[in-house]
């Protein structure tokens, strides 16, 4: 007897397989190398322009917006569609980068100038990075969306290799004019191939679930979602605490670390080389593998041991010690990560993904990097060791959370 498979029966395509996933890879990591060559641009264009603090004004500018706009960003990617978003946000950048790069032909970079043109750029990346989270549950199977973080974070570390040198070659070559060029085109390759994604429909039934109204009612709804929901609350409270513990030191204090220890930029080098490499080893196990039983206790496993590696680095002597350490926070820490982005996207109602990822975005992107200043004061007071310890607390606080809640610990991808 011949058995038809129907639609739900049929096995999904791996993402690495799907070409529809792969347009969205392909956009994303060109949209990413345009971020990297265009901070790299930026950069060299206010250091030649302004003074110190007028370079540092340029660079933190672009934050502003993205930390008010963000949530507003995840409200428009529900209502609009996050393919729709992304596209405008991309356009924008686009448009922006490449406008810069002509004026330039013309005069002189100005602050005002660079500013302004940073302000609009954190604008356009309030949109995009809730909508380019809310995408790929839109774009795949479920089961699959563990191996499209992997995927993801892959593409985020290719981006990191490849848009710092690509910056410097082009600022090399031709000047701030060239590299904002080659930002505002990297920008203008994501866009046919987004144009290209096909977008799988909401189930019927979160349509009309979806409240319709004014931005601000949806995105008090979108948190309602989240503080009413048995997982994502928790999620989102070891990213807030977990964050908080983790980009100080591994920013802001490794620049200190390797300044105290007298390791120099090319020590700090070898050490941020080695975190890369082992967050890229995460993101290739989950892509390769796809899934990982008792996502939720591996999670918090790993970010607990991410977060005692942080502690040890403070207190490497060598820097070969020091890259190993590194090598660890970033492969556990890294994979992490993916697990809990991988949690969320499965866990949210896709009505509300927009607002959701606009979230976990504001701690990861906004919120946690306010803790900076206080890195910085807390080293001079204290020195790096007790302040890594500190920060390492904190990240493992996070964990511990995690552990703690059973609706967290219990919690499990799709197969």
């Amino acid at each position: 007897m011949t058995v038809t498979l129907t639609p739900e029966k049929a096995p999904e395509r791996p993402a690495h397989r799907d070409r529809n996933v792969l347009r969205w890879l392909g956009a994303y990591t060109a949209s990413t190398i345009g971020d990297s060559v265009y901070y790299m641009a930026l950069a060299w264009a206010a250091a030649r322009t302004g003074s110190a603090s007028q370079t540092g004004l340029v660079l933190a500018a672009g934050s502003i917006p993205r930390a008010l706009l963000l949530l507003g960003g995840g409200v428009l990617a529900d209502r609009f569609g996050p393919r729709r978003v992304v596209v405008v946000s991309d356009t924008a950048r686009c448009l922006v980068i490449l406008g810069l790069a002509g004026a330039l032909l013309l005069t002189s970079p100005t602050v005002w100038m660079l500013i302004a043109v940073a302000l609009v750029f954190g604008a356009a990346d309030a949109l995009f990075l809730p909508a380019v989270g809310a995408l790929p549950p839109r774009i795949t199977a479920a089961g699959q969306l563990a191996r499209v973080q992997g995927m993801r974070g892959l593409a985020t570390r290719t981006a990191n290799v490849v848009g710092a040198p690509l910056g410097g070659v082009a600022v090399a070559v031709g000047g701030p004019v060239l590299a904002f060029a080659a930002a505002g085109v990297l920008f203008a390759v994501s866009l046919p191939l987004l144009l290209a994604v096909r977008m799988r429909p909401l189930p019927a039934p979160e349509q009309a679930a979806e409240p319709a109204g004014t931005a601000w009612r949806e995105l008090v709804d979108g948190l309602r979602h989240i503080r009413h929901h048995p997982l994502l609350g928790p999620l989102m409270l070891v990213i807030a605490v977990s964050e908080l513990g983790f980009v100080g030191p591994l920013n802001l204090g490794l620049i200190l670390l390797s300044e105290e220890r007298g390791w120099g930029a090319s020590g700090m080098g070898w050490i941020v080389a080695a975190f890369g490499t082992g967050a890229g080893a995460s993101a290739l196990v989950l892509a390769v593998r796809g899934r990982v039983p008792r996502a939720g206790l591996v999670m918090c496993l790993t970010v607990l041991v991410g977060a005692v590696a942080i502690a040890a680095m403070a207190y490497a002597p060598s820097v070969p010690l020091a890259a190993g350490v590194a090598l660890l926070v970033g492969l556990f820490a890294g994979l992490g990560g993916a697990l809990c982005g991988a949690l969320v996207q499965t866990a949210t109602d896709p009505a509300y993904l927009g607002r959701v990822t606009s979230v976990s975005t504001l701690f990861t992107h906004a919120l946690a990097p306010l803790s900076y200043p206080a890195t910085g004061a807390a080293v001079a007071l204290w020195g790096t060791g007790p302040v890594f310890v500190a920060s390492a607390s904190l990240c493992a606080a996070g964990a511990v959370a995690g552990l703690l809640l059973s609706a967290l610990r219990r919690a499990e991808l799709p197969r």
